[in-house]
């Protein structure tokens, strides 16, 4: 079984300043700390899991982004994937989530063998859970979105079980498929100390725009009808506070001052 987990390194959204975007409206990636995206590690274990139901299997990752974005790639090799690809490009600066997926479908094409791509239900840079459905939009391909779980994959069909409001559902769909992990799936093992050491130079497979014939006037920003505005980090702070203690008293006056309020 041929596995593609789309990954993505994001900026750390603990550390948003006024250096967080360029005087374009982009995001200045170049100046924040980066870090994995979560939901993308979610999709790496169940990638992993997979593999080990199907002996045989490989595990190819794939990313956008600058050139140290090879490190969520190794990251990735670190934990149980085989393979990585890296897509970076000036010419792919800028891109919103319909310049990205259009860029991410035309590397998927170019790889070509896949039976199953994964990727994380959303980033934390963006929060827009909009590049995978787009891919697979582009590629023609069945989804399952808010997948937690693999519950069974074989003869060109898959199982898996999905989050929805108020509990879960399972879903049966044909391969090839593309599949979006929710953050409540389970979390991602620990690096393996033995692939480490056998990978800590690792070299990855680097594409251009070119390379995967894409249109320079769907990538980038020039492929970008979106654009964002501004980044900032909001701290609420209360206006004022007050102690209450235990009594009754003070309880039953708090209490009439929400309902005052129209708090409750």
């Amino acid at each position: 079984m041929k596995i593609i987990v789309l990954a993505k390194q994001v900026p750390d959204t603990h550390n948003v300043g006024p250096e967080a975007m360029t005087p374009e409206g982009t995001v200045n990636r170049a100046a924040l700390p980066t870090v994995f995206n979560p939901d993308d590690l979610n999709a790496l274990e169940q990638a992993i899991r997979l593999k080990e139901l199907n002996p045989g299997s490989s595990i190819t990752m794939l990313t956008m982004g600058l050139p140290k974005a090879a490190d969520v790639l190794r990251e990735g090799i670190y934990r149980g994937a085989d393979e990585g690809i890296l897509l970076t490009d000036r010419a792919l600066g800028g891109a919103d989530t319909l310049a990205t997926s259009y860029s991410l479908a035309q590397a998927i094409r170019k790889i070509g063998d896949y039976d199953v791509i994964l990727c994380g239900r959303q980033a934390i840079d963006g929060d827009t859970a909009q590049v995978g459905p787009q891919v697979a939009e582009k590629l023609g391909l069945p989804q399952i979105t808010y997948m937690e779980e693999i519950l069974s994959c074989g003869e060109g069909r898959i199982v898996c079980r999905r989050h929805v409001d108020g509990g879960a559902e399972t879903v049966e769909a044909p391969l090839p498929i593309l599949l979006t992990v929710n953050g409540s799936a389970a979390p991602c093992r620990c690096r393996n100390v033995k692939r480490v050491m056998a990978n800590k130079r690792r070299e990855f497979t680097v594409w251009g725009a070119a390379d995967i014939d894409a249109d320079p006037m769907q990538i980038g920003k020039a492929g970008s009808p979106t654009n964002v505005k501004a980044v900032k980090n909001i701290v609420f702070k209360a206006k004022e506070t007050r102690v209450l203690s235990a009594s009754d008293e003070d309880i039953c006056n708090l209490i009439n001052e929400l309902k005052e309020s129209n708090t409750i």
